[in-house]
């Protein structure tokens, strides 16, 4: 069975310190169906475009052993579009324009040999749209889920919904602050953990990411970068490459899901090399292979 991934996809136009890129490929679906592509096949994606969409990506996609079953497109209408502007503090950026276009009226509908998936990615998008893809799936065995500021802020109930019926919850470290009402992060994850979750990832970007599960924690290292390029993309590159792994081993206990936090760092410190997906198009299986054994040496250490 492949490994469903429901979400966005753009076309990006992003200006960071560094240089300028127009109409790049993206959107969280995209992100993570790549970023899953280096571990397991089928990627079965399921997002909404408009007829300006072009071959080359579609044809990349495929190349990738992503499913395009499950990709609508709509005939005289644009594919949603995003612009924003990093600052020399790339945390920083300013949104500079957003056209649903198309993903406006995004509706999921899975199609029928998608739904027996057992491993469920939610990008973000709106939360009673991820309710509904899960409301047509056949008991998926782990869902990974992702959310943002504006559902936090904007659809509670349904969000807080759809994180009781998730295996695995990401968000950032300022996400979890609000979502929490929280300003300390571990008690802040006590408080999301009681909302249902088995697991919390909290990306801290530079500083690693933290894993919870009842009664665990994990932290994993940021890979040292003398250069990050353009940071879109990464959470959603992470999120891609911890469900591959996890899909591909279909080994859920907790230290294979802590192997799988470091597999997605590792993707996404390749992603913020380049604008867009550009590098990601250039790694092998073996890059990540030695990167992962890099993360590994970050950590380790003897005690005598």
């Amino acid at each position: 069975m492949g490994l469903l991934v429901v979400g966005s996809i753009a076309y990006d136009t992003i200006e960071t310190p560094f240089d300028k890129i127009d109409d790049a490929l993206g959107g969280s679906s995209t992100y993570i169906s790549i970023a899953a592509s280096f571990f397991t096949a089928p990627i079965h994606l399921v997002g909404i475009v408009g007829s300006d969409f072009k071959q080359e990506h579609k044809s990349l996609l495929a190349e990738k052993n992503i499913d395009l079953d499950g990709l609508e497109i709509v005939e005289n209408e644009q594919t949603f579009r995003w612009g924003g502007k990093y600052h020399y503090d790339l945390n920083v950026r300013d949104t500079l324009f957003t056209h649903l276009n198309a993903f406006q009226n995004f509706n999921p509908i899975i199609p029928a040999k998608y739904r027996k998936d057992k491993f469920v990615v939610l990008g973000n998008i709106e939360p009673k749209l991820q309710l509904k893809v899960l409301e047509q799936m056949d008991k998926p065995e782990f869902v990974i889920c992702d959310t943002m500021n504006l559902w936090i802020e904007t659809a509670r109930e349904d969000l807080d919904k759809v994180i009781s019926k998730s295996d695995v919850l990401i968000i950032n470290d300022s996400e979890a602050r609000l979502l929490a009402k929280e300003p300390n992060l571990i008690r802040a994850a006590r408080k999301i953990k009681s909302l249902g979750p088995k697991y919390l990832i909290i990306k801290k970007g530079e500083h690693g990411a933290l894993l919870f599960n009842e009664s665990q924690i994990f932290s994993a290292p940021a890979y040292p970068l003398e250069s990050i390029f353009d940071p879109t993309g990464a959470g959603d590159s992470f999120a891609g490459g911890f469900a591959g792994f996890l899909h591909q081993t279909g080994d859920l206990s907790f230290d294979n899901i802590k192997k799988a936090v470091i597999f997605g760092s590792t993707i996404a410190s390749y992603t913020v090399e380049k604008f867009s997906l550009q590098r990601l198009m250039e790694i092998t299986k073996l890059d990540i292979k030695d990167r992962f054994h890099e993360f590994k040496e970050l950590s380790r250490f003897d005690y005598e």
